[in-house]
């Protein structure tokens, strides 16, 4: 069974390599982070706030063929968690078959984001990141709280976008 998410906030912070983005369960309390790179983040970022560049990107690319191919984006499913690696899957509709397409999370909800489709988590990667002890939300947080001494200005490249 999937659960579906939404994309519920992203933290950016241009000092590391490692960015967030959460989904939050539609309808119910749970949350599920996800660690992606600088790159996509800012692809997510991009696409929320409707900011058209010049040239496509890689997930422009791919939206655009999947398209001229007679496809549509049906949705993005988060399908398992190997050795601490999500795995996703685009789920296109074409001629009226159902095509999977391997796909890593953060791509995924890239091009998810920019076609307005759902996103899925399976139930048993919910389950088992909430029982996996090393996954904890400190590891999420990499000095995002205003105690930290070791940066001289704790919001130097750092953002926190939230939408509801």
């Amino acid at each position: 069974m999937a659960v579906q998410m939404e994309l519920s906030r992203i933290f950016i912070r241009e000092m590391t390599d490692m960015q967030i983005i959460e989904l939050t369960e539609v309808g119910g309390e749970r949350t599920f982070p996800i660690v992606i790179g600088l790159a996509e983040a800012f692809a997510i970022e991009r696409r929320l706030k409707g900011i058209e560049i010049p040239r496509p990107q890689t997930h422009d690319l791919l939206a655009s063929t999947i398209t001229h191919l007679g496809g549509r984006l049906r949705e993005i499913m988060i399908s398992d968690l190997a050795e601490g690696t999500f795995f996703a899957k685009l789920i296109i509709e074409q001629d009226g078959d159902e095509i999977e397409v391997d796909s890593r999370p953060s791509d995924a909800i890239a091009l998810g984001v920019a076609e307005g489709v759902p996103i899925y988590v399976a139930e048993h990667v919910l389950s088992q990141t909430e029982a996996d002890a090393a996954i904890e939300q400190s590891d999420f947080e990499f000095g995002l709280d205003d105690d930290d001494e070791d940066e001289e200005d704790d919001d130097e490249g750092e953002y926190k976008l939230k939408w509801e």
